[in-house]
């Protein structure tokens, strides 16, 4: 199932000269001083507006006050424009204070250019006049506004079997008024956005799909179909071949369920060998999870169909490789499966043994996507890897000790200041964690190797005692990075900024800043 896309090209015309139906432009929120003629709270447009505020004759900001405009954040006023530009529409969207002496941030425009496509639904076709600014920043604001352009016009297309007359639908053309249209590093920018937001796209409609759709087999064909048609070699392991191959940790999440678990692998290959470094990538892949024997409560439980949101986003990733052509190997591994109840589940006192040989006795059902990524993170470091990140919707104690913005890193320290980093530049936050050792002390067990949860923290430390399981599947000669993504992998409250409600598509942005880094710089 394939959403609507909105496309996104350049244009250098003047923004109040521009054939569209509706022309945007940015206003900041400005605080002056009482008793010098002006009121406590002013708004003050930002770059690019110039033109447009010359056609209202110098009454466009007071109009837009009189409309309530703050200038605050992601805040959406519409103006009819009565002839005065060519547009029948001016829409202010908010950007907050004025930043001193610089052009808004980055994901300041990325959200701005979000909200205000998204508002637009229905209008055909949008222009964007937000401030660029003119020095080295540039590329990484333009790139912003479409990026944030592209995905606040997504929406899946859903399983609806009536029109439905009040739903309007995307924006389906952004043009993105720059100085020159025509210039090389502008244009570098877009096609890249283009890239990028594509991605991400894929994994949100991935997420998104009802998971009676979307199950082990089925996740597996649609991410393999895809990687082909982007180039990618895609190797596809079915239950027996991972029987065969001793994948126990996949298998054992995945034998509750008449839907049976697969392990995908996707492989990029740079032109001439690249820079010689290699990146794996592993995401989970738990179509669905209740739990099993471990069942989940009732309420809620709809939203564990993104239970497969980090498989999701590396597989989208990896499309984005395709396309981007850095000059580094990388290699994706989808772990895949259903975590269901029945006479078949695996259970609570379990002893599983791993790919890597390890054996793990199992306390929890529910904590199963560390099972399936250890398998996964074992074959990324037999097949060669010098960087691995792995990313999941693994545990609730991510949201309680970070909330639904910022994701969770653990890790090689290097790897996740660099991961911290990415996040920042891309608008997908992440904060590093430790991986304490009384924490690994609670794991020993007096039958296997390792326990899947320190039975004696229960619930403290939970985001912890899945990084630190997770490290005893990758070898020392391995820098990694576990990124947990429970909260940001999934919005389910209204829209905001480019974020619509449902998959979010995090980390794809940052997994492939990461690759890009990686081939940049080792």
């Amino acid at each position: 199932m394939t959403s609507p896309r909105t496309t996104l090209s350049l244009v250098d015309t003047d923004p109040a000269e521009l054939a569209v139906d509706a022309i945007v432009i940015g206003v900041h929120s400005q605080t002056t001083e009482p008793g010098h003629g002006a009121p406590a709270d002013a708004l003050l447009l930002a770059s690019g507006a110039e033109s447009i505020a010359a056609a209202f004759d110098g009454k466009l900001t007071a109009t837009l006050a009189l409309l309530g405009a703050t200038g605050g954040p992601g805040e959406v006023i519409k103006l009819a424009t009565l002839g005065t530009v060519t547009a029948p529409v001016v829409v202010a969207v908010g950007l907050g204070a004025e930043p001193s002496g610089a052009a808004p941030a980055p994901e300041s425009l990325r959200r701005a250019a979000g909200a205000a496509v998204r508002a637009l639904a229905g209008a055909p076709r949008v222009a964007l006049a937000l401030p660029l600014p003119d020095d080295a920043d540039a590329p990484a604001a333009l790139r912003a506004v479409a990026e944030g352009a592209l995905l606040g016009g997504y929406r899946f297309a859903g399983y609806k079997t009536k029109p439905q007359p009040a739903r309007r639908e995307p924006v389906a053309e952004v043009l993105v008024a720059v100085p020159d249209a025509a210039d090389a590093t502008a244009q570098a920018e877009v096609a890249r956005a283009q890239a990028v937001a594509g991605a991400v796209r894929a994994s949100r409609d991935w997420v998104n799909t009802a998971p009676n759709e979307l199950r082990p087999p089925a996740f597996a064909d649609a991410v393999a179909s895809a990687a082909r048609e982007a180039g990618l070699a895609v190797e596809v392991l079915d239950e027996a071949a991972l029987a065969a191959g001793g994948y126990g940790g996949i298998l054992a999440v995945g034998q509750g369920s008449e839907a049976p678990p697969r392990l995908v692998k996707l492989t990029y290959n740079p032109a001439g060998g690249g820079s010689g470094k290699r990146v794996a990538l592993v995401g989970k892949g738990i179509t669905f999870d209740t739990g099993g024997i471990s069942i989940k409560p009732a309420q809620g439980m709809w939203e564990m169909k993104s239970d497969m949101a980090g498989a999701a986003a590396v597989g989208a990733t990896m499309l984005a490789v395709a396309a981007l052509k850095p000059s580094v190997t990388v290699t994706g591994y989808l772990p895949m499966a259903e975590n269901m109840p029945s006479g078949t589940s695996y259970r609570p006192g379990d002893v599983i043994s791993m790919y890597n040989g390890k054996k793990v006795e199992v306390l929890n059902t529910d904590a199963e996507g560390r099972m399936i990524l250890a398998d996964a993170m074992a074959r990324a470091c037999e097949d060669g890897a010098d960087y691995l990140f792995e990313t999941s919707t693994l545990t609730g104690g991510q949201v309680i000790a970070l909330g639904k913005r910022i994701a969770g890193v653990m890790g090689t320290p290097e790897l996740c200041e660099r991961v911290r980093v990415a996040g920042d530049a891309t608008g997908e936050p992440a904060w590093p964690m430790p991986l304490p050792d009384d924490v690994r002390k609670g794991m020993e067990s007096d039958v296997a190797d390792i326990s899947q949860v320190n039975a004696g923290m229960d619930r403290a430390g939970h985001m912890l005692q899945g990084g630190v399981f997770l490290r005893e599947f990758v070898t020392d000669d391995v820098a990694w990075a576990h990124i947990d993504i429970a909260g940001p992998g999934y919005h389910s409250g209204e829209a905001t900024g480019y974020w619509t409600k449902g998959g979010t598509g995090v980390p794809v942005r940052t997994l492939l800043h990461l690759v890009d880094d990686v081939a940049a710089n080792g």
